[in-house]
């Protein structure tokens, strides 16, 4: 069995002060860059996956036409509209300076046309690099955490289960956007249905 951590979306625009803040996203740092040193410490790979959008991105509000919040539909798929947020090449789209450096970074949401709350797939079902990635260091097991719980931590862990991994979802180093206030309780009971582990 290989394991593998899996950093989901911990970039300046979701974190204080950001274009799409997290409330208490820093609170998850001191337990994201523990354990980023542990599995590095014992060869484990560390991941991070980014949200990296063309500043056209069909998902942001002003781009669509729609509000900020409100449920659109985006090339045939019902979509939230975002604030623009995690542009590429920007400071917002940047990992968050206070984590622990990670080498092995998994871009997404490159597309203009669809989002890509999963790590592994957008919402077209075109997939990222992370699979490969995994597959070629032999991963079955999966420790995930990050932002956000109810979005891009629930949809990557979901992914993942259905690819066949074995998957570990930390809570204590996940917060969540909570549009209604349940969101994120909901996003661990769903996970948790489909067969992750909650630790």
């Amino acid at each position: 069995m290989k394991k593998a951590l899996l950093v989901v979306d911990v970039q300046n625009d979701f974190c204080k002060g950001g274009a799409l803040e997290v409330k208490g996203a820093r609170d998850i740092f001191p337990l994201i860059n523990k354990l980023i040193d542990e599995f590095n410490k014992d060869g484990h790979l560390v991941v991070a996956t980014m949200d990296w959008h063309p500043a056209n991105h069909g998902s942001f509000a002003s781009n669509s036409g729609g509000n900020i919040g409100e449920m659109g539909e985006l090339n045939g798929i019902p979509q939230i509209w975002w604030p623009d947020h995690c542009i590429e090449n920007t400071h917002g789209s940047e990992l968050h300076k206070d984590l622990k450096p990670v080498k092995n970074k998994i871009y997404k949401g490159s597309n203009p046309k669809y989002d890509s709350y999963s790590g592994f797939f957008d919402a077209n079902g075109e997939p990222t690099k992370l699979n490969t990635l995994l597959k070629k260091n032999d991963i079955d097991t999966l420790y995930v955490m990050g932002l956000a719980t109810d979005y891009c931590v629930k949809f990557t862990v979901l992914d993942a289960l259905k690819l066949g991994y074995k998957v570990n979802l930390i809570t204590a180093g996940c917060r969540g956007v909570n549009l209604s206030p349940a969101d994120s309780e909901e996003a661990i009971n769903e996970m948790k249905r489909f067969g992750a582990i909650i630790i």
